[in-house]
């Protein structure tokens, strides 16, 4: 049995709560954040996001792809800080696009059903409206119940909902970039700003771009980088605040100064 939304608001109210840390949807943030502010109640808040994966070099293409799949697969694509957008220079896009492709079809005869039917009807009318507005799907097999088909989207357009919107699941939005720049104002262009991947071979490339990025974490060539030690959370419409490591053990600390005057 679940508490309802009264019962949580009547909890965050008691005297005897002095914070709240939610793990949720934007909507659940806002609502949970609006009460606790009520009550000047300190809030951490870890949301939605719609991470880039940003692919700028390669020394082994092969194991960038394999990466840029886990990174969109991880826990059938219901990861809030997985890697759903692919941005890709256009020297590597092609064939970036063919290996991602083919691996994320592969992975439909394996691939588990998402959290709930609802969850997957919420999908395929994302990925069905991003086709009707001129975006290009390739999928292996068709919706059953909360059972979704991997599948990889292109021709994505700024203005299409799929632009700005989360894909929560296990499909993919492929983008081509000319430059490092366009490549940065793309993957900034989104009301998200959770976590983020820079897969590159130059290691001063890496540190300029995951300077600019707007996000609460960028990882450099490698994914499923998280710990326990280390802080996570977002900015924007991702939330504030952090869970994990010293910077989420200070969220709920009260610091207190003593000054002895002689």
């Amino acid at each position: 049995m679940y508490a309802t939304n009264e019962q949580i608001e009547e909890v965050i109210g008691d005297k005897r709560v002095q914070g709240v840390s939610l793990t949720g949807s934007e909507r659940a943030g806002a609502a949970v954040a609006a009460i606790a502010g009520r009550h000047l109640k300190k809030v951490v808040l870890e949301l939605g996001g719609s991470d880039p994966f940003i692919v700028l070099g390669a020394d082994d293409l092969d194991a960038t792809v394999e990466q840029a799949v886990n990174a969109r697969l991880d826990n059938t694509g219901q990861a809030c800080n997985a890697g759903k957008r692919f941005i890709v220079v256009e020297d590597l896009y092609d064939s970036f696009l063919e290996k991602f492709t083919a691996k994320i079809l592969e992975a439909a005869d394996g691939i588990a059903p998402l959290s709930s039917k609802a969850a997957a009807e919420r999908l395929a009318e994302q990925v069905d409206r991003a086709v009707e507005q001129g975006a290009h799907l390739e999928s292996r097999g068709e919706r059953d119940g909360a059972f979704f088909p991997p599948g990889v989207l292109t021709g994505v357009k700024p203005g299409d909902d799929a632009f700005h919107e989360e894909l929560f699941g296990p499909v993919g939005i492929v983008f081509k970039v000319g430059s490092e720049d366009e490549a940065v104002e793309l993957a900034n262009d989104t009301p998200f700003g959770l976590g983020s991947y820079v897969f590159t071979d130059d290691a001063d490339q890496a540190q300029r771009v995951a300077d600019r990025i707007e996000a609460g974490m960028v990882f450099v060539n490698g994914v499923g980088a998280e710990g326990a030690e280390l802080p996570f959370g977002g900015v924007k419409r991702s939330g504030f605040g952090r869970e994990l490591g010293r910077f989420g053990i200070d969220e709920f600390v009260n610091k207190k100064m003593i000054r002895t005057i002689a």
